[in-house]
C-alpha cells in the first residue's frame, strides 16, 4: 500500500495522496486551514500513558514500536481505525501525518511499519 509519511508543518504537496493526521492531540500553531486534512484519526494514536513512556528515548523504540502494534490490534477503536487507513490505501497514496520533532522515531513511522507487515 502507498504509504507516507510527513510532518504536519510541512507543505502540502500534489503527490501526498489523502492527508490523515494520526496524532491523539491537535499539533500547536498549525491551523485547519494549513493542515489540509482529509482526516484525522485520533483512535490510530498510541495511549497517552504510551506516548509518555516512551519520550521519544531512542533507547525505548523498539519496546514502544511492540507496545503501540498491540495496541493496535487490541483496542477496537484502533483496530477500526487501521481498517480505515488500509481502505483508504487501497485507493491511492496516503500521507500519515506527525507533529513530532523527531522525524525517525515517531507513532507515523511505526504505524506505516505496521500497515506495510500486514499487507506483506
Amino acid at each position: 500500500m502507498p504509504f507516507t509519511v510527513k510532518r504536519i508543518r510541512d507543505d502540502k504537496a500534489r503527490g501526498d495522496g489523502r492527508r490523515v493526521l494520526v496524532e491523539r492531540l491537535w499539533p500547536r500553531g498549525v491551523s485547519k486551514q494549513d493542515a489540509a486534512l482529509d482526516a484525522w484519526l485520533k483512535d490510530v494514536a498510541p495511549t497517552t500513558a504510551l506516548r509518555k513512556w516512551f519520550g521519544h528515548e531512542p533507547a525505548r523504540w523498539e519496546a514502544f514500536r511492540r507496545r503501540y502494534f498491540a495496541e493496535l490490534e487490541t483496542r477496537e477503536e484502533a483496530a477500526a481505525a487501521v481498517a480505515e487507513l488500509r481502505r483508504l490505501g487501497r485507493r491511492g497514496r496516503v500521507t500519515l501525518l506527525f507533529s513530532s520533532r523527531e522525524e525517525r522515531l515517531n507513532n507515523a513511522v511505526a504505524l506505516k511499519d505496521h500497515l506495510d507487515q500486514l499487507e506483506g
